[in-house]
């Protein structure tokens, strides 16, 4: 190997500067730590970019959803307005109305379910001349049809007199 050597060069030679033909053992370790670096940096970049996810998802956010296509979208999209969006959302705590909306709508129903049937046309007419209408029975009794009178029929006539006028509503700011 000693004549192989240019006699210009040194005797004694780094431990970097491989034979010819031999592996370049720098170069390998050099590769592995590179590599190992690019996917450390990858799962770090990828981490941070879904820390408001897991921040909403940790604590059970309704809005959970909402952070994660943020997120996803300032990954693909590389604007960072969406990302400081999804992690503002994370850290908000919106109240639940939605379960409070389904409670009231719940009890509306059951109650709904428990309140009587409207009465016939004929109940509704006694129970008018009973309460002292101003109209009198007669005008009540020409006015209902003549199988209604029997009480076989359950046609629904209108209550109110025709001649009462419907109320306006008058704007006050004017």
């Amino acid at each position: 190997m000693a004549d192989l050597l240019n006699p210009a060069a040194p005797h004694r030679l780094p431990i970097f500067i491989t034979a010819p033909g031999s592996t370049d053992a720098l170069m390998v370790v050099t590769a592995i730590f590179l590599l190992a670096c690019i996917v450390a940096f990858g799962v770090l970049f990828l981490r941070l970019h879904s820390l408001p996810e897991r921040m909403a998802h940790k604590s059970q956010k309704i809005q959970f959803e909402i952070v994660a296509v943020l997120g996803l979208i300032a990954l693909f999209t590389h604007i960072h307005a969406f990302w400081v969006a999804a992690l503002l959302l994370a850290l908000i705590d919106f109240p639940d109305v939605g379960s409070f909306l389904g409670r009231i709508a719940g009890s509306v129903e059951k109650i709904a379910d428990g309140a009587p049937q409207p009465a016939s046309a004929s109940e509704l007419r006694t129970r008018e001349i009973a309460s002292g209408s101003k109209r009198s029975a007669t005008d009540l009794a020409a006015r209902a049809p003549a199988d209604d009178r029997d009480g076989d029929s359950t046609s629904t006539a209108p209550l109110r007199p025709d001649s009462t006028p419907a109320r306006t509503k008058h704007a006050r700011h004017a």
